[in-house]
């Protein structure tokens, strides 16, 4: 749908961002808006790869900064996906963009300079418990493949960390972004979130068995 049709009800500062980059938005970003993205509500977006979901992501940031003048925060779970997407983020916005990944004993204290910290879960966890300052300041916290809370390894300390954010920051719009998870509903009634699910994708996705060089398709 053509984004002019949704400018009311997307906040001034972050439509001017917005139009530089897309005339045309998604269906699962128009289910976000409408379901009150900018309203600071959870969210839990279950879409598609390639559906378009990270956008969402990134207007709840856009929002914390530039409309709700705080800080966001950006956890995704391995470090070399921290380095991509700090990488994009500096390249698409003009926000001041740190990366947050490496030593879990310290406090980071030169981040409350920056606008937007892209972390790990097991980073994230440790500035919390480190009670670093700046994190009152925090306004959204987006949590990239939440699906990982089902993870044996990663799973108990996103919960915790989750768990923790709701407890020591009242305010928080937490966003939780997947294309795999199990449980979607019980996952948004656990965050008290509006639950955001398409099943729209750019490239239609046929499956089939290949066998002695032909295809059947179901």
């Amino acid at each position: 749908m053509h984004l002019l049709k949704h400018k009311e009800k997307i906040p001034e500062k972050v439509y001017s961002v917005l139009e530089k980059r897309f005339s045309v938005l998604r269906p699962c970003q128009v289910k976000a808006i409408n379901q009150g993205l900018f309203e600071d509500k959870n969210m839990v977006i279950c879409t598609p790869t390639a559906s378009g979901k990270t956008l969402v992501g990134e207007l709840a940031v856009i929002n914390a900064v530039f409309h709700d003048k705080g800080k966001a925060v950006y956890i995704v779970p391995l470090r070399a996906l921290a380095s991509e997407k700090y990488n994009e983020f500096k390249e698409r916005y003009s926000f001041k963009t740190a990366i947050s990944s490496g030593d879990i004993d310290s406090s980071d204290d030169y981040l409350s300079d920056y606008d937007l910290i892209i972390t790990t879960s097991e980073k994230f966890d440790s500035l919390l418990r480190h009670h670093t300052p700046w994190l009152k300041q925090v306004k959204v916290v987006i949590v990239d493949e939440i699906h990982l809370l089902n993870d044996a390894s990663r799973g108990p300390t996103l919960e915790i960390l989750i768990t923790m954010l709701r407890m020591l920051l009242k305010n928080v719009q937490i966003i939780g972004l997947s294309a795999t998870i199990g449980n979607p509903e019980q996952l948004a009634n656990w965050l008290n979130a509006e639950l955001v699910l398409d099943t729209w994708r750019p490239v239609r996705l046929d499956q089939g068995i290949y066998l002695d060089g032909e295809i059947e398709f179901y």
